[in-house]
């Protein structure tokens, strides 16, 4: 779970440290005072796409920090381990954005990716939106909801893949079928081109190699009167020359180390120098033996790389690439000349990856079926606990034509509902009510959420559009939930904060000059307080007190 969270430097925040408990957790404040700022930050720390925009006035850079308890997250442990990030049951995850817009991310004081944030916090943090409501008539989120709820995802990805293959190779026949139209001047055209291509024979890396002959060739003369004269200063000269002069040196110094054997690593030295001129000498003369000095050679070579460019220009490509394109232009042609026979091969496997893909969907579908019941009986019962008596909800699950499956399956899903009795089932993207699509939001949330691992759950106003003995409801939700995992929520609800197991006010503090955002915890008089506030706005009176005190004084009967 959540152990704590430290931001620093981001939008108006100057610096908080906030430690978590485990339970129901609330966070409210002021409109405006910020109270999604930390749910904001525990996004950024866990991947979420960032910019410098981010950063607070007149800093360097945001900060971002959270330390997880991973003691009954064997499956995290073993991801770290995997990625030799581990330490222990601590995880420690820091994210840092510059004002530049440069990021970077850390766990357990070692560097990563953005993406290795995104693979750890989907396993540590599930966070629900405030607008999530708005999103949930597109039948994508449905669907991804459903999949969620029922476990599906490692089906739905072998599914994509067999849905890849498939197209893949029904792409592939098509092609073929289609190049049989033009099939004749195609096998004209290729057995013309890779003629020319055989007869030239041009080998990798050969038009660089020409390159460098010519480049020889065309300074031959210069090259060998420099190496001559390079040969004769260094041994083949007067006596003056590199060699000699040398071994002067040498047995002068030599008959001087008797009384000296300071001077023996001179003598060394020397005699070592000696030895690379002559070897060097000798690498002269073998170059100087070796030399291409023959015109006709030079237009042989000269020839050859016309050849080479021509060739390369027809087909608009570079030279290196003339190899690749003739390998390129046989295995078409061969499979054009086999066009018949590789047609039939392709149709069994295409036929053979299409009854892979239909069987996977099949079996995708039954499974979505199985889960859509239980969602639908878990959502149901939950409405009825949410101020809507007597409402439905249920999913519709439809078989698509194959020309209308995708990657994730051969499926229509449909979110349908009845607010009351008697009303007929209809999308739930014809819902007029905000209140009871906010409702219905929750619900879906909170039962979907219900089967998942991930240990720490965050609501950010979820609870918006509902009030009275509905808010209750809501709150008792989410306490229920918090029993057996972390649950924190932001929320504008007295009914719901009264609730919490632990409570923190965001203030928006200004001085004039600047404004920043403080996190404060609440003991019981101060939650007492704060919930007046929430119940009586600007003006709190004894008996808005009185209330606020019954309400908390009564929230452990409630969780009950």
């Amino acid at each position: 779970m959540l152990v704590s969270l430290s931001v620093r430097d981001f939008a108006i925040v100057d610096r908080i440290e906030v430690e978590f408990d485990g339970g129901m957790t609330v966070l409210t404040g002021e409109t405006g005072a910020g109270k999604s700022i930390l749910v904001d930050a525990l996004s950024l720390v866990l991947g979420e796409r960032g910019s410098a925009q981010l950063v607070r006035s007149g800093a360097k850079r945001a900060e971002f920090s959270a330390e997880f308890d991973l003691a009954a997250l064997p499956t995290v442990r073993g991801w770290l381990q995997e990625n030799s990030l581990d330490e222990g049951d601590e995880c420690l995850i820091r994210r840092v954005i510059n004002a530049d817009g440069r990021s970077r991310a850390f766990i357990n004081g070692n560097a990563v990716t953005v993406q290795q944030l995104k693979s750890i916090g989907d396993n540590l943090v599930d966070i629900h939106g405030q607008h999530f409501h708005q999103s949930l008539g597109r039948r994508e989120i449905q669907r991804q909801l459903l999949d969620h709820f029922g476990a599906l995802a490692g089906l739905v990805e072998d599914l994509g893949t067999d849905f890849v293959s498939w197209r893949a190779l029904a792409e592939r026949h098509r092609q073929l079928t289609d190049a049989e139209i033009d099939r004749s001047s195609r096998l004209d055209l290729l057995t013309f081109q890779l003629e020319e291509l055989r007869s030239l024979d041009v080998q990798r890396g050969e038009a660089e190699e020409l390159q460098a002959e010519r480049q020889r060739l065309a300074n031959s003369g210069r090259l060998v009167e420099g190496a001559a004269s390079a040969l004769t200063s260094l041994f083949d000269g007067d006596p003056e020359n590199a060699n000699s002069l040398l071994a002067d040196a040498a047995r002068a110094v030599d008959g001087l180390v008797e009384y000296d054997e300071a001077l023996a690593p001179v003598t060394e030295l020397l005699e070592s120098a000696g030895i690379q001129v002559a070897e060097a000498a000798d690498e002269l003369r073998r170059y100087l033996d070796g030399i291409d000095m023959d015109p006709a050679r030079r237009e042989q070579v000269e020839a050859r790389l016309d050849a080479i460019f021509t060739l390369a220009r027809k087909h608009r490509s570079e030279t290196t690439e003339l190899p690749e394109l003739r390998e390129s232009l046989e295995t078409e042609l061969d499979e054009l000349s086999n066009a018949e026979e590789r047609g039939r091969e392709l149709e069994r496997e295409v036929r053979a990856a299409r009854d892979a893909y239909l069987a996977a969907a099949a079996k995708l579908t039954k499974k979505r079926k199985a889960a859509a019941k239980k969602l639908s009986s878990a959502v149901t019962e939950a409405m009825h606990g949410l101020g809507m008596p007597g409402g439905r909800f249920e999913i519709s699950i439809e078989g698509l034509p194959e020309a209308e499956a995708r990657a994730h399956g051969a499926d229509k899903i449909d979110f349908l509902i009845s607010a009351n009795p008697g009303q007929p089932l209809q999308p739930l993207s014809k819902v007029a009510s905000g209140g009871e699509l906010s409702r219905m939001s929750l619900s879906i949330q909170v039962i979907a959420s219900g089967g998942s691992a991930i240990p720490t759950m965050v609501f950010d106003e979820v609870d918006s559009g509902v009030g009275g003995g509905v808010a209750e409801m809501v709150g008792r939700r989410l306490a229920e939930l918090g029993e057996d995992r972390q649950v924190l929520c932001v929320t504008h609800l007295p009914q719901v904060a009264s609730l919490a197991a632990q409570h923190f006010r965001i203030s928006k503090v200004s001085d004039g000059q600047s404004t920043r955002t403080s996190v404060q915890p609440l003991g019981k008089e101060e939650r007492i307080e704060e919930l007046a506030r929430m119940l009586g706005g600007v003006e709190i009176t004894r008996k808005t007190l009185e209330h606020a005190e019954e309400m908390l004084s009564g929230a452990p009967k409630k969780r009950a």
